[in-house]
């Protein structure tokens, strides 16, 4: 039923993962697809190859992050 609500009226994204400040993974609230965007920004469907490369980028981005902050506070 939930998924011919999202082939009807679309499906409605929500945030369930910031990986970076610009890059995101969205759940349907409806239908549970997951999407996440692409190097053009884009919405492509969550692949297994593409989690895994959201999660490296999670990592140094966090990693680059935590770093810069570190500088920071010293300075």
């Amino acid at each position: 039923m939930k998924k011919i609500f999202c082939s009807i009226f679309g499906h409605h994204y929500s945030i369930s993962k910031k990986v970076t400040s610009h890059i995101k993974e969205y759940k349907c609230i409806h239908c549970q697809k997951e999407v996440t965007t692409d190097v053009s920004g884009n919405l492509s469907v969550l692949t297994p190859e593409l989690q895994d490369i959201n999660r490296t980028l999670e990592h140094i981005y966090q990693r680059r992050h935590t770093a810069t902050t570190a500088t920071q506070q010293v300075a």
